[in-house]
């Protein structure tokens, strides 16, 4: 089981940083229906699911990082 976040699209292709920060590429028609930009991805052979808790505590970890980034 690998884990990744998507970094970005790029036309029918989906460019997934892995863990250790290696970039991988993956056909969007693979991912699950909805996946979007910053979502993390868990990578089990040839199955791709979101993990919705590791993409919320992402956000989570954005959002604090931007608070401390732009206090008065």
């Amino acid at each position: 089981m690998i884990q990744g976040i998507i970094d970005r699209f790029e036309g029918k292709i989906a460019v997934v940083e892995i863990e250790g920060g290696d970039m991988k590429d993956f056909p969007k028609s693979a991912l699950p229906k909805g996946a979007k930009v910053g979502d993390m991805l868990i990578i089990n052979g040839n199955t791709i699911t979101i993990s919705k808790e590791g993409t919320k505590q992402l956000r989570k970890e954005i959002d604090d990082l931007m608070d401390e980034l732009f206090e008065d």
